[in-house]
């Protein structure tokens, strides 16, 4: 992983597509160590739970350019390598276990980010009637102690359709159900790390069952 952090570096620094040019063979190096990595994850992850057993690094894995149409900043690359391990692959919408490698910033998560409106509705149904068991599992060890939690653009207001007035009422305010753990450069770059990050998502694992379930079985009445 050192080399990793180190080409991000320098392509950070260099943007544009005449530094990838020479320094090509060094990309594809590292995109094989990340690819290489990628598939013991899963092999890892598929040890307590088989829904990601059948997947393939290209199935998780995404592409490094950015989407420049609409946007100011015209630099062709993204500045980190992401794996997003999931059942039905990285553009599935369900909840799994995401890797984010960019020097300075690595981290894993779990949890379901931005869901669709029918995901999000259906996670909603499932706290409202289920808010106990939820609780139970963001409020656990070492999950608690382990994860941070990260909301994206919450309601001000209850959602349509639930009581304002409700005890919990602000976890249904939420629109992505996210939960990070940051990972120091000598952490990605230690022996340990493939072992260190499977057992963060095995961590992660009852909270992400919770949320598929919640979509798998509320989406379907």
């Amino acid at each position: 992983m050192k080399e990793i952090l180190q080409v991000w570096r320098e392509l950070d620094a260099n943007n544009h597509r005449e530094w990838m040019e020479a320094n090509r063979s060094r990309y594809a190096a590292t995109q094989k160590e990340f690819q290489q990595a990628t598939a013991q994850l899963i092999s890892g992850i598929a040890g307590f739970d088989k829904e990601v057993a059948s997947l393939k690094p290209k199935d998780c894995i995404f592409r490094i350019f950015r989407d420049v149409r609409f946007s100011n900043d015209k630099r062709p690359y993204k500045n980190n390598y992401g794996a997003y391990m999931v059942r039905g692959g990285k553009k599935s919408g369900n909840a799994g276990y995401y890797l984010h490698i960019q020097p300075g910033e690595c981290f894993v998560a779990g949890g379901n980010y931005m869901p669709s409106p029918e995901q999000l509705q259906a996670i909603r149904q499932e706290i409202y009637y289920h808010p106990e068991e939820y609780l139970g599992l963001l409020n656990g060890e070492p999950f608690h102690t382990l994860f941070n939690i990260h909301y994206r653009d919450a309601l001000k207001t209850a959602p349509k359709g639930y009581p304002k007035d409700w005890e919990h009422i602000e976890l249904l305010k939420n629109r992505s159900f996210g939960f990070g753990h940051a990972l120091t450069d000598e952490e990605v770059t230690a022996p340990d790390f493939i072992s260190k990050c499977t057992e963060l998502f095995r961590v992660v694992q009852p909270v992400n069952s919770f949320l598929n379930k919640a979509v798998d079985e509320n989406m379907t009445d």
